[in-house]
């Protein structure tokens, strides 16, 4: 899939304490016609040693139970969100 110029848009974002799981609307063009995606991405947010505030991927053990909560909430808007765009024959999760 090859992307457009424009810029991603975040969607929604989930937050426990210092971590977060952000959803971003995307646009791509996929056999010549544009389309439209989400993806999810988590941070872990600090204060460096001069006070400022910085992000990281990286996880602390402790973050892990955070990080897990984020992101099943962002997989649940998601499985949502298919869920009710479905037609009403066709409302089923999968997984």
């Amino acid at each position: 899939m090859k992307k457009t110029n424009e810029t991603n848009v975040p969607e929604k974002k989930f937050r426990a304490g210092a971590i977060s799981a952000t959803l971003w609307k995307n646009h791509g063009v996929r056999d010549g016609e544009t389309t439209e995606y989400t993806t999810v991405s988590f941070e872990r947010s600090y204060k460096d040693k001069e006070g400022n505030w910085q992000t990281t991927n990286s996880l602390r053990i402790n973050d892990l139970p955070k990080a897990a909560v984020v992101l099943q909430k962002a997989y649940e808007e998601l499985i949502l969100r298919e869920f009710t765009d479905a037609p009403l024959e066709e409302q089923s999760i999968k997984i």
